[in-house]
């Protein structure tokens, strides 16, 4: 087998960097709607007179449907063809975000926004599958992936800054109909542009009880993490989900290993490279999506900041980010081992979470924050350039919306995590200050306003404690797991069983990749 990390130029696609451009787009709008609903919700609570106790389906509904059917989706991508798959995600996500928009209800909300879930679940792994199959030249890919990962990182701060200016400046609704343009250029762009290679479809039968025990036993997951923060984690259903879920996935794992067609081919999950990268970057999602809610809260309750100025502070975040990922990422991925990116980079990421846990209801912050936040970013755009490109290198062409689709779930399953691991934490430690120092606050004034100002910002920092060693952990994993060596540094590939011709030409342009 010849040793060559890159296709022919004859064989590379030459619309491809204009594909990059439509993918990239449809990456973004999904990975913002992620947060930009969540600044909106407010408003749109009181406009569409939803209860308290049913608000959070608004963003629970989302992330069920989205995190229940992603292995699902990256199949249908597989099996359809991923621009097919791609082009009628974007059109769902358009229609599911307009009938959001223009909701007159509580019933219609939560319908549209898990209808969004739906189509998100079908588009987020056609988009990352097609990078894998258009992209095989070590260069070019290290640079797509560097644009992808930056986005893919640094999407969520951005739903924060564009959340916040629709709803304060026009409207709420204005926070679902924004995807619409986005959809359609998208669409249009990806419809003429995208030529997927030939011989890349998996046309194996669909495995029905795979996909009804994966997309129970995820849903059950993702509801019990999010039932954990509202209800507590000794409520009975919330125990009964995580039972659920146990049971089901363990289910889905054994059908799995005996179907002849399976929907998630074990070899995908338990390559060494392929399950590190999943693993390390479900645990760093779980450290950053409480950062957000973490920070949102403190600038907006503590420190009085407006929706959009709150929305403007997670710049030095995004500048991080992108820098990360197309500057440090980008450049050292065809020169140096995945892991020696991934390791150090959580490991920064930790530095600036570090410093988040000096937080104080006075603190400064182009001192504190600001650096707190470019560091973070930095770290996590030069960790999530690579983990991005090697959650889909050396896998079976045929397999490659799955192998995406794994990338997602860890992703959202590490979010549903986030949320309720880390904002438990938070109200433990809020309360446990607030019974402390009673007696302060008994005299009320803005003496009691000060502590429970300090209560709430210990409760935070206590949680980011949480978060630094989370990040210290996910780059043991990386360094530890990930034995994969630098891109055209030769050696044995793993890409799974071959699927005719397809395969074996994969086989010869994909990183290296250790078999485990």
């Amino acid at each position: 087998m010849p040793k060559t990390a890159a296709t022919p130029p004859s064989a590379a696609d030459p619309s491809r960097w204009k594909a990059l451009v439509f993918i990239a787009l449809a990456q973004l709008m999904v990975v913002l709607d992620a947060t930009i609903v969540n600044i909106a919700l407010p408003s749109a609570q009181t406009d569409l007179g939803i209860s308290d106790g049913n608000r959070q389906w608004v963003i629970t509904a989302y992330a069920l449907a989205f995190g229940g059917l992603l292995l699902f989706g990256g199949r249908i991508a597989d099996k359809w063809g991923r621009k097919n798959a791609f082009v009628v995600g974007l059109a769902g996500f358009a229609l599911a975000s307009a009938l959001g928009g223009a909701a007159n209800g509580e019933a219609m909300m939560l319908g549209a926004r898990a209808l969004q879930g739906a189509f998100g679940a079908l588009l987020a792994p056609a988009a990352l599958s097609l990078l894998a199959v258009m992209f095989t030249d070590a260069k070019e890919r290290a640079k797509a992936f560097g644009i992808y990962g930056a986005i893919a990182g640094g999407g969520g701060a951005v739903g924060l800054i564009l959340g916040g200016f629709l709803t304060e400046y026009l409207n709420w609704r204005w926070t679902f109909f924004v995807n619409i343009p986005f959809a359609i250029i998208a669409a249009a762009g990806a419809w003429l542009v995208i030529r997927e290679p030939a011989g890349s479809r998996n046309r194996a039968p669909l495995d029905i009880p795979g996909v009804v025990l994966s997309t129970l036993g995820l849903v059950s997951l993702v509801y019990g993490f999010t039932r954990a923060e509202s209800a507590g984690w000794s409520d009975v259903v919330t125990i009964l989900m995580f039972v659920a879920a146990a049971v089901l996935l363990l289910g889905f794992v054994l059908t799995e290993a005996l179907v002849k067609s399976p929907l998630l081919p074990l070899r995908v999950l338990l390559e060494r490279n392929r399950g590190g990268v999943y693993l390390s970057l479900g645990l760093a999602v779980i450290a950053m999506f409480g950062l957000f809610l973490f920070l949102t809260y403190y600038l907006q309750v503590v420190k009085g900041f407006s929706p959009v100025k709150t929305g403007f502070a997670f710049l030095p975040m995004i500048a991080g980010m992108i820098t990360g990922s197309t500057q440090i990422g980008a450049r050292l991925m065809t020169r140096v081992a995945p892991r020696l990116l991934m390791g150090p980079g959580f490991l920064l990421a930790a530095t600036g979470m570090l410093l988040l846990t000096q937080l104080e209801v006075g603190s400064s912050y182009p001192a504190l924050i600001l650096p707190a936040q470019l560091l973070l970013g930095l770290g996590m755009g030069t960790a999530f350039m690579p983990a991005m490109s090697l959650a889909t290198h050396g896998v079976n062409p045929a397999d490659a919306g799955v192998a995406s689709a794994m990338v997602n779930t860890s992703q959202q399953v590490g979010g549903a995590i986030g949320t309720a691991l880390l904002n438990t934490i938070a109200a433990s430690a809020t309360t446990a200050y607030l019974t402390d120092h009673a007696a302060d606050a008994a005299g009320g004034g803005a003496a009691a306003k000060l502590i429970q100002a300090q209560a709430m910002v210990e409760g935070y920092s206590t949680a980011i404690w949480w978060a630094v060693g989370i990040l210290a952990a996910s780059s043991t994993i990386a360094l530890t797991l990930i034995n994969t060596g630098r891109p055209g540094a030769g050696g044995p590939v793993a890409s799974g069983p071959a699927s005719g011709s397809g395969a074996a030409k994969d086989a010869e342009v994909q990183i290296p990749v250790i078999a485990h």
